[in-house]
């Protein structure tokens, strides 16, 4: 039997025995959550916490903000001076002239390389580009940074090169298509061990926006930068049982030449019917009592029919590209996005999942962000069914949420601007990027 009226083609069905079958509306994943399965703690047990030593709250790891010359040359930072403003291109003496809140810096091991993009399509570096990376390399500084940062690359791959060689690497930090946007702190604030990570909910919400500021800034030049980009993935991995190599703050955005399988097979069905966001998605969770929060431009919903724990951030903006938010709507994105992180908590690991219109499709479609709570291991089961085993169902998912965002707001941790479960009064095909609802 279905859960609720306004259900569709069995999105979200409960068995006698309790046990949970979902669909998901967009992808058509199908998820089981079964009884008993979902009282397993969100967070594995941490390490034994270590005492911070004398300044390894900025020389942790290769991202902390005593290590700068350790990751690639920098493209931009965004810094408090005036309010928010984004500095590019700085040389290597210029770092420290301003405390960066975040820096997006190349990628040391590109998923999709700048070779990738010269070889397959021609591509080359813009005047712009190119005359950076020569003003670089024209300084004794910079040219030592650029070969130590080639010869690391290298060497993890147990290979040998001349200075020549290095220098010809040398484009892929200037003219790349995968970025890294990383967070000033390690630790939070006045840490005193290693388990006070600072996470992306322990950000002030006015230090989230700047950093979704320059994530979108930075999506925005990798579509402009290279004509062959149709997409730009955008992901955040927190903590190591979530994919991060380092379990400090960070985003990658990362250039590709096609738009993905399940973004093909979205497509497809949204050609079919252009307000399904709206139907599926928020008018469903409303219908099923699956809102978590909202503001005046953005919305959180618990997932239905996802491989882990989900809650989805959607943008009711009606602008095509997330560059072209208003100020106002980039600022409701980022508070709820934040509020999502901060009721989930620092000690979850988590995949935060971008999705947005490529840029060469014809038809609109919604900003919208999962948050995926990694606390399961896919296992054979998975494996020979491609029937996934959620510990946790949607309104498990939203009770967590609402409790704890509840907590949040209360320690005054979270936008005010947030409304809570039965605080919000979502209206019908809220999403307005479908233009027949404008």
């Amino acid at each position: 039997m279905t859960s609720h009226l306004h259900s569709h083609h069995e999105t979200l069905t409960t068995m006698a025995d309790g046990t949970i079958k979902q669909i998901n509306p967009f992808s058509g994943t199908e998820v089981w959550t079964v009884p008993g399965r979902g009282d397993r703690p969100l967070s594995a047990p941490a390490a034994a916490p270590q005492p911070l030593s004398p300044g390894a709250a900025t020389s942790t790891c290769a991202f902390c903000e005593d290590n700068q010359l350790q990751t690639p040359p920098e493209k931009s930072r965004i810094v408090r001076r005036n309010g928010w403003e984004i500095l590019r291109g700085l040389t290597p003496d210029e770092l420290g002239q301003t405390q960066a809140e975040f820096r997006r810096v190349p990628n040391l091991f590109e998923i999709v390389s700048y070779d990738y993009w010269n070889k397959n399509y021609g591509f080359e570096m813009s005047p712009q580009q190119r005359e950076r990376m020569e003003s670089y390399l024209s300084i004794d500084v910079g040219r030592s940074h650029v070969m130590e940062i080639v010869r690391k690359r290298l060497g993890a791959a147990g290979k040998q090169a001349t200075d020549t060689e290095l220098l010809a690497l040398a484009p892929a930090y200037f003219a790349g298509g995968h970025d890294v946007i990383i967070a000033r702190r390690h630790y939070i604030d006045g840490a005193t061990d290693t388990s006070q990570l600072a996470s992306s909910g322990t950000l002030t919400p006015e230090e989230h926006h700047a950093f979704i500021t320059l994530t979108i800034d930075s999506m925005r030049d990798l579509y402009f930068s290279n004509r062959y980009v149709p997409y730009v993935v955008v992901f955040q991995n927190w903590l190591s049982p979530a994919g991060a190599s380092f379990e400090h703050l960070h985003k990658q955005l990362v250039a590709i030449d096609e738009r993905g399988v399940n973004n093909d097979e979205e497509i497809a069905k949204l050609r079919h019917n252009p307000n399904m966001y709206n139907e599926f998605g928020v008018n469903y969770a409303f219908y099923n009592n699956l809102v978590i929060a909202e503001n005046d431009t953005a919305i959180l919903v618990a997932g239905i029919g996802h491989r882990f724990p989900t809650v989805t951030v959607y943008s009711k903006s009606a602008a095509l590209e997330p560059w072209d938010m208003s100020p106002e709507e980039a600022r409701d994105f980022s508070d709820m996005l934040h509020a999502a992180h901060a009721a989930t908590g620092p000690e979850v690991a988590t995949n935060e999942e971008w999705h947005h219109k490529p840029i060469d499709l014809d038809i609109p479609m919604p900003l919208r962000v999962n948050l995926k709570w990694r606390v399961s291991t896919l296992a054979g089961f998975e494996g020979g069914t491609k029937i996934y085993v959620n510990t946790l169902s949607p309104h498990a998912i939203r009770d967590r949420m609402v409790a704890n965002l509840h907590q949040q707001r209360a320690l005054g941790a979270i936008a005010p601007s947030i409304r809570i479960a039965t605080e919000c009064s979502p209206a019908r095909n809220c999403l307005r990027y479908n233009p027949s609802l404008q």
